[in-house]
């Protein structure tokens, strides 16, 4: 656990160092000329889009932090070599990679908080300006708790995506691995409608692979309830924790088939 410990957080200051933490102003500043721009529509709307935008925006740079962050927590330790170096001492392999990926995991978190915090404060000022009538106009209270389910859910998904490029960069290069793992992500939200393609197609092999692809394929789509959070509609407690419970089932499973594949990879 020491060791693990040391990784993630030597893999923390490798994230901070790639400036990944100045989205967040990027993102603060995106939310704030927005919400001026917003008020000229019409009541109750503008709130709806802030929260809508704000949701995709954590998602948006989370996959890209994910993504290309991702690939090079292994690569970028083969090729300066240092890896040799990481290996010589008491380390086992696999605690280099799931102490990598913890490390990533945190980053991840501390944006996903710091966004969190900006997007609340964003619609608390939206929500002063507006009048009695306008805030009954309202599906949803401006800071709805409700909120916290879809961030948690855009986290547990960002765990995966970095589960996903981790695996891949421990056997491939940096841009075929940001390629595959873009792949996966973007046929994640589609694994369900994998399921449901032999209403469609009538062929018995076609529709037999479509559904063994979609069991591979993380059913990312089961993790956006944006909308349903926008519109005031109830997300279920138990919704949550099973998509949370599918998710860490899903990031175990790369894991555990990243740290083998590392295991046995020969870097002479």
């Amino acid at each position: 656990m020491r060791t693990l410990g040391w990784m993630a957080l030597n893999g923390f200051r490798e994230s901070v160092r790639d400036k990944v933490l100045y989205n967040l102003v990027a993102f603060a500043i995106l939310l704030m000329a927005t919400s001026l721009v917003l008020r000229q529509l019409t009541a109750g709307q503008d709130l709806k889009i802030m929260k809508d935008l704000g949701l995709s925006a954590m998602s948006l740079f989370g996959v890209f932090i994910a993504v290309f962050i991702g690939i090079g927590l292994v690569s970028k330790e083969v090729e300066r070599r240092s890896i040799y170096n990481l290996l010589s001492k008491p380390v086992r392999r696999s605690d280099v990679v799931i102490g990598k990926y913890a490390g990533l995991v945190l980053t991840l978190t501390v944006n996903i908080a710091v966004m969190t915090v900006a997007l609340y404060a964003i619609l608390a000022f939206v929500a002063s300006g507006e009048s009695e009538m306008g805030r009954q106009a309202w599906e949803a209270p401006a800071l709805d708790p409700a909120l916290l389910k879809a961030v948690l859910l855009i986290l547990v998904q960002l765990m995966i995506v970095t589960a996903i490029a981790l695996f891949f960069s421990t056997f491939s290069t940096p841009l075929l691995s940001a390629a595959l793992t873009l792949g996966f992500y973007v046929a994640g939200y589609f694994s369900a409608d994998l399921r449901n393609l032999n209403q469609v197609v009538a062929s018995p092999a076609t529709q037999w692979m479509a559904r063994a692809l979609s069991y591979v394929l993380p059913d990312l789509g089961s993790f956006d309830v944006t909308a349903q959070v926008v519109h005031g509609l109830a997300v279920p407690a138990g919704y949550v924790a099973s998509t949370v419970v599918y998710g860490l089932l899903y990031v175990t499973l790369l894991l555990a088939a990243g740290a083998a594949v590392f295991s046995r990879r020969d870097f002479k």
